[in-house]
């Protein structure tokens, strides 16, 4: 069976207004319309950047005790959980090329 969920921890973590830091969640696997939906929306056509916040909103299934994780919420993290984030995102996606070790061969 193909996994489908990916558990991460943010570096720092979400903090919501009482205080409360969210930092252990579930990403999913994007599909195609979780890439396209906000190619729709009016804030990413004012600023493409933005498409990031949405996809990562809709692909994040869970953040700690938190009962929906909405652009709100990712707009608010700190930079390096969204650098994390993102990462983690291009990570299951497999959207990064991967790296070839150099192959080493000792001579005697």
């Amino acid at each position: 069976m193909m996994q489908t969920e990916f558990e991460f921890t943010l570096p720092k973590g979400y903090l919501d207004v009482d205080g409360n830091v969210h930092r252990k969640g579930i990403m999913q696997l994007s599909r195609a319309i979780d890439e396209i939906v906000p190619l729709r929306d009016p804030r990413v056509k004012s600023n493409p950047a933005y498409a990031t916040i949405i996809i990562l909103s809709r692909v994040i299934s869970r953040l700690g005790a938190l009962e929906e994780v909405t652009p709100i919420v990712i707009e608010e993290l700190f930079a390096c959980d969204l650098n994390y984030l993102q990462k983690f995102y291009r990570h299951i996606n497999e959207l990064e090329p991967e790296v070839m070790e150099p192959e080493i061969t000792l001579k005697s």
